[in-house]
């Protein structure tokens, strides 16, 4: 039988009322790897009619949490970025998505962004989930038809993101 978003939710909800630290989010990583592999699920909830690229598809109105759609047809190389105050989930269902996780080297002030170095890459395939916690600089890059489920600690549609920049790039631009 397929998941349905609303088991997926109190799943979610329930591993976040168990322990909302590192450990809860590391269970949930495994709730979404689960949910990785129904063919049913993914064939319902990540069309590119509905989450191209990016849909909430639930949120949760007791703890926030977000269960978000993607779908990239083409490739998306995307740029070092956190998720502001929030913490992420990227559970990949179709396609590989090469991640790069990235090291602070200068905190930003005001307008100057800050500046982020490469520290190790990875390549996630369908069925891996991993989790970013606040203020992990990551990126991904997409050459191909991808489809991911991402929860989202907090909906980052009413979240201000940080202002992050490659240190190459902004060394090379001085």
């Amino acid at each position: 039988m397929a998941t349905t978003l609303e088991q997926l939710g109190t799943d979610i909800r329930a591993a976040l009322k168990a322990d909302a630290g590192p450990a809860g989010k590391q269970a949930i990583c495994a709730i979404v790897s689960k949910v990785l592999r129904d063919e049913a699920f993914i064939a319902k909830h990540l069309t590119a009619e509905q989450c191209k690229p990016r849909k909430v598809l639930y949120e949760d109105p007791e703890l926030g949490f977000c269960i978000c759609g993607h779908v990239y047809e083409k490739p998306a190389h995307g740029a070092p970025h956190d998720h502001g105050p929030s913490w992420a989930i990227y559970g990949l269902a179709v396609g590989d998505t090469e991640m790069t996780d990235w090291r602070i080297v200068k905190k930003g002030d005001g307008e100057a962004p800050t500046l982020v170095t490469a520290e190790k890459s990875y390549v996630m395939r369908p069925g891996d989930a991993h989790f970013y916690d606040v203020g992990v600089v990551h990126s991904p890059k997409r050459d191909g038809l991808t489809k991911l489920v991402r929860i989202e600690g907090s909906n980052l549609d009413h979240i201000k993101r940080s202002n992050i920049k490659a240190a190459e790039t902004e060394t090379q631009a001085a």
